[in-house]
């Protein structure tokens, strides 16, 4: 198994169990508005949240932020298009295949200023639909996970 494969699912799980996982968030920012998704997988299932996903093991950050753009987005974004945002912990009560051992993740934001449009079919793999929401719009909604309001609550700048 190369280093920059996804692990299987019962060494996953043990991760899951005893460790906080690396992640990158991507807000993706547009005259105002700001790109979410509608999560269909366990942590954070049925809210709206910001695409990202976890860095693998010996991966670097650009590469794993290229990967993760192209899986959530369909396309890959240039490291270079980011502003780093900040850094942010997650703790959920379940994990991704509902075993309920919670998930830690320890999380690097990244502000891209790009147009959604751009994007010519956003993948649904992990969200079931994408919207744009104005940042007092997200803050406000009570389906927005509180973690994806966590980056818009003070100090964002798109």
């Amino acid at each position: 198994m190369s280093d920059l494969e996804p692990l299987p699912d019962d060494r996953f799980l043990a991760v899951i169990r005893d460790t906080p996982l690396v992640a990158i968030d991507l807000l993706i920012a547009f005259d105002g508005q700001v790109l979410l998704g509608r999560r269909k997988n366990r942590p954070a299932r049925g809210t709206w949240f910001v695409p990202g996903g976890r860095i693998l093991k010996n991966e670097t950050l650009q590469v794993a932020f290229s990967r993760i753009s192209a899986k959530e987005l369909g396309e890959g974004i240039a490291w270079a298009f980011a502003r780093f945002h900040g850094v942010f912990e997650h703790f959920y009560m379940d994990d991704f295949f509902g075993q309920d051992v919670g998930t830690h993740y320890v999380v690097l934001a990244y502000v891209v200023n790009l147009d959604p449009q751009m994007f010519n079919a956003l993948p649904t793999g992990q969200h079931s639909q994408f919207e744009l929401f104005g940042v007092e719009e997200l803050c406000n909604h009570s389906e927005v996970h509180p973690y994806t309001k966590q980056y818009f609550d003070k100090g964002f700048k798109a």
